[in-house]
């Protein structure tokens, strides 16, 4: 296997990992609560584990600090919108997760959220691996 193959199968890898345990396991109260509002300090924080988690992942991929800082960043702000999204419109709709609708915004949601990995994985192809 070429090892840009093993590199970016690494990357995509270590990006799930780092996303089941910023979106499941360390979420806090205060970001799963009021989460409709845009300026939501929860989110905010939410999305910052995911950054610190994606900083994590290509420090370890030996990423330009610049490469890494930029491409993080972005990740954050895609985040917080994703959920932004979601937030409002389960809330909208007052969905719970006793109805199909609250799981299709769920399942859009973690779309969105692997897509973005995918667009990360790209940019490290493109710029990182050169």
């Amino acid at each position: 296997m070429p090892d840009h193959v093993g590199s970016l199968l690494l990357l995509l890898c270590l990006m799930q990992v780092k996303h089941m345990f910023a979106d499941f396991f360390l979420q806090t109260p205060r970001m799963l609560s009021g989460r409709g509002a845009y300026f939501h300090m929860g989110r905010a924080q939410h999305a910052g584990v995911h950054f610190l988690g994606s900083v994590l992942v290509f420090l370890l991929m030996g990423a330009a600090p610049v490469f890494l800082i930029v491409v993080c960043l972005l990740e954050w702000v895609v985040h917080f919108h994703i959920d932004y999204g979601k937030a409002r419109y389960n809330e909208t709709k007052h969905l719970t997760p006793t109805q199909s609708l609250f799981w299709w915004a769920m399942g859009a949601d973690q779309a969105l959220h692997q897509l973005t990995y995918v667009g990360m994985a790209w940019a490290w192809c493109a710029f990182a691996l050169i």
